[in-house]
């Protein structure tokens, strides 16, 4: 009997067995058709753009070098000149910063048409958190932690912009950034490398889709390749020097990420990295872009790097445009250096015509994958235009993004969410400036028409609640800095009234009110590129503004407008409850009256973390022990690592936000208490909602090696999960560590796991968290 038996389990094993060897077999025969179907397009690829280089000149391929402005959208300070007769000569291979069926379809057939070998162009635009439909800051999208989400603005803008004659993104920005003082950390998300990982990977799927020649899909282009978000002391274009430890391990794998996702470009960043500018440095645009990663796209420069690179040192133009190309850079945005000296430098053997044709090829292969040469119009669709921006479905996702990524930072005794009934009164510079809504870096932005915060209020609450408002102080007390402060159509009006007269005259408004709301904080250039400040509090002007309105007694909500994290210990400590905004994109107004009024629950989480002040910074949760590391929760102690006048911990730990309701996190559960290499552990952690309002909460792990061959993090992100609780719901979330989750690049630049004991955190942010040891063998 019991070898029957055996018989005929050994027989329905050899069943199963069989079903898995065809099921393999059956993929096998799939991944090889797909497979050779990819080396087919490619070989074909490469035939058609070998026949057409070999009619071209030198001159028409440097030609395809060149990358310049339509001047629609003010991106940088030069201007492209004499663009006409340069498309007809063949001397343009792309244009930017131009836009709409009709202006497109003109330059492409001027291309296509007028030069001799008809070689269409590639448009491009900083298409960054939206085209028309904003969605937004990056930083405020990194604030949702919804990949799905993320993913589905980026295609969003893709349909936006492609029906808008737009065929290449310089998107996503995936710069690491740890000082708040650098204005472009609102174009990046944040901090972390696994989330600014995660978060790359979506963007570059939702703008490339599946296949790049649908009509409706972007190239994208990774920025700024590399470690731009470092500039020492937070000053834009500023030097940045770190190891290759710290490079590997913490700055260089969100690019990595969107490279593997597919990411059809590269643009260079302004930085030097190893004393090289980025422009110039083969070592990172060749042996580690192109060796090391395989890489397989084209490198493009940021505005005007290769001329940037005299006043770096390395020479004259010439000189700078030959060391680029070299490096392994293949267009020359704006410069004209490549246009201009490329042909000498070839004559003189500065250059090759290899170079020159590797960098035609590549420019050339990103067309053709676009499907210009099949239909360099199919971009150009005036129903498109009309029918697939600025859509009803469009915008509500905007608005839900918004909500999604606004992140409560303090609610004392539960003032939020405001009952709609009454009258509030909003009062603040940025309470009824439309233009500042969409943020920074939102070029494409139809300003005139986006709503003001306190337009979209009423517009989401009808008649059910008064608004009165008041511009209640300047931006900011210095004219000039408020117009440094407002640039590209973002003005806010000012009252060159003395302060106090302003002041008592929006407390009159506020008088009559039942709750004030406190529109502040920054105008939407105040971050962002050149927009680098030392001094991250509210304007000085704007605190005095609020002083006078919590001395009413009224009850303040302050709605914060931030491109940064922004140094809030005052107001953490005076203003009751503090709702973060960032700036929220096209559908702002209508989305914080959705979130202030309850009709959604705040869900954001801080993607950085905010400092108590600015000589804390850099501040960030990932940071390394020192050999006399100072005790949580104790200040101060002589001969540790703390100061003087502050404690160590921030004022908001990455990862932060609060919610209406209120969650419970069970113990940690593992399935085992160690691992060999190859396996697996499965932690569990049960979250209840114990308030009174459904919610949606970012069940955070991190995980920390306790003993290495170089010293680590005292904590990483290595996974996280939203979920979606009703009141008094509760969930087991699971999360599967793996050895390869342990890996990181010891001092060789080798990428390993080592055994020994490790701990894994789990909780609602970095800080507040369960923890359980666990080793591996």
């Amino acid at each position: 009997m019991i070898t029957e038996l055996a018989r005929l389990t050994a027989s329905k094993k050899a069943q199963v067995v069989l079903r898995q060897m065809k099921i393999t077999i059956a993929g096998l025969l799939i991944s090889l058709v797909q497979l050779g179907s990819i080396y087919a397009q490619d070989r074909k690829m490469d035939h058609f753009i070998t026949n057409l280089m070999g009619k071209m000149t030198v001159e028409e391929k440097i030609g395809q070098l060149n990358l310049v402005t339509g001047g629609e959208a003010v991106t940088g300070s030069a201007v492209s000149t004499g663009v006409e007769s340069k498309i007809k000569e063949g001397n343009i291979g792309g244009i930017f910063s131009m836009s709409s069926p009709a202006k497109i379809r003109q330059a492409q057939e001027l291309a296509v048409k007028h030069s001799r070998l008809g070689i269409p162009i590639i448009f491009g635009m900083d298409v960054i958190h939206g085209y028309k439909t904003m969605f937004p800051i990056p930083l405020g999208l990194a604030a949702t932690w919804d990949m799905e989400l993320i993913r589905e603005s980026a295609r969003i803008a893709a349909v936006e912009a492609t029906a808008d004659g737009l065929n290449w993104t310089f998107s996503p920005m995936v710069d690491i950034s740890r000082d708040p003082r650098w204005g472009r950390i609102s174009e990046g998300s944040g901090e972390d490398t696994y989330l600014s990982s995660r978060i790359a990977t979506e963007m570059v799927k939702g703008y490339q889709g599946a296949n790049l020649d649908a009509h409706n899909t972007l190239m994208a282009c990774v920025k700024h390749f590399a470690l731009y978000g470092a500039a020492e002391g937070g000053r834009d274009y500023h030097t940045t020097d770190m190891s290759l430890h710290r490079m590997y391990n913490e700055y260089l794998p969100p690019y990595k990420a969107a490279i593997d996702a597919g990411a059809g470009t590269v643009m260079t960043s302004f930085n030097d990295i190893n004393g090289v500018p980025a422009t110039a440095n083969r070592w990172l645009m060749t042996d580690l872009l192109r060796k090391q990663w395989g890489f397989k796209g084209m490198v493009v420069t940021d505005y005007t790097a290769i001329n940037e690179l005299i006043d770096h040192g390395l020479g004259d133009l010439q000189t700078v445009s030959a060391l680029s190309l070299k490096a392994g850079v293949h267009m020359d945005m704006v410069g004209e250096g490549f246009l201009s000296t490329l042909k000498k430098s070839l004559e003189e053997g500065k250059v090759t015509r290899a170079e020159i044709d590797e960098a035609c090829r590549l420019i050339l292969e990103a067309k053709y994958k676009l499907g210009l040469f099949d239909d360099p119009f199919r971009y150009c669709s005036d129903e498109r235009a009309k029918n697939n921006i600025l859509t009803k479905d469009h915008l509500a996702k905007a608005r839900e993004a918004a909500a999604k990524s606004f992140v409560l930072l303090k609610n004392d005794n539960n003032l939020l969410p405001l009952k709609k009934q009454g009258t509030v009164a909003v009062i603040g510079p940025l309470a009824n400036s439309g233009a500042n809504m969409p943020g920074t870096w939102s070029v494409s932005a139809d300003l005139a028409n986006t709503q003001s915060l306190v337009d979209g209020m009423k517009d989401a609450l009808g008649n059910k609640v008064k608004i009165m408002t008041h511009l209640g102080s300047n931006l900011v007390a210095d004219a000039a800095y408020q117009e440094r402060a407002t640039m590209f159509g973002r003005t806010i009006p000012r009252d060159e009234r003395p302060e106090q007269e302003i002041i008592s005259e929006a407390i009159r408004v506020a008088e009559d009110a039942d709750v004030i709301v406190a529109a502040l904080g920054e105008g939407s250039e105040m971050s962002g590129e050149s927009s680098s400040r030392t001094d991250l509090n509210i304007p000085a002007t704007q605190r005095r503004l609020l002083e006078a309105l919590l001395k009413t007694g009224k009850p303040v909500v302050l709605v914060l407008f931030a491109g940064r994290p922004l140094t809030l210990t005052w107001e953490d400590k005076h203003v009751p409850a503090i709702l973060n905004v960032w700036f929220g994109g096209t559908e702002t107004g209508k989305a914080v009256a959705d979130v202030l009024f309850g009709d959604i629950t705040p869900s954001g989480k801080l993607p950085a973390t905010f400092p108590q002040n600015v000589g804390q910074i850099p501040l960030y949760y990932s940071a390394k022990n020192t050999g006399r590391p100072l005790a949580e929760g104790t200040w101060f102690q002589k001969f540790r690592s703390n100061y003087l006048d502050v404690t160590n911990e921030p004022l908001y730990p990455f990862g932060y936000g609060l919610s209406y309701t209120t969650f419970e996190y069970g113990d940690i559960k593992l399935d085992k208490k160690s691992i060999a290499a190859g396996q697996h552990i499965q932690a569990d952690i049960t979250v209840t909602n114990t308030g009174n309002y459904d919610g949606e909460e970012i069940v955070q792990l991190y995980i920390r090696d306790l003993v290495g061959s170089v010293t680590r993090p005292v904590k990483e992100l290595k996974a996280f999960e939203k979920i979606s609780l009703k009141k008094g719901e509760s969930r087991t979330v699971s999360f599967t560590i793996s050895e390869d989750d342990l890996k990181f690049y010891n001092q060789e630049l080798k990428f390993t796991a080592e055994p020994g004991d490790f701990t894994l955190f789990i909780g609602p942010d970095s800080k507040n968290t369960k923890e359980i040891d666990f080793k591996l063998l």
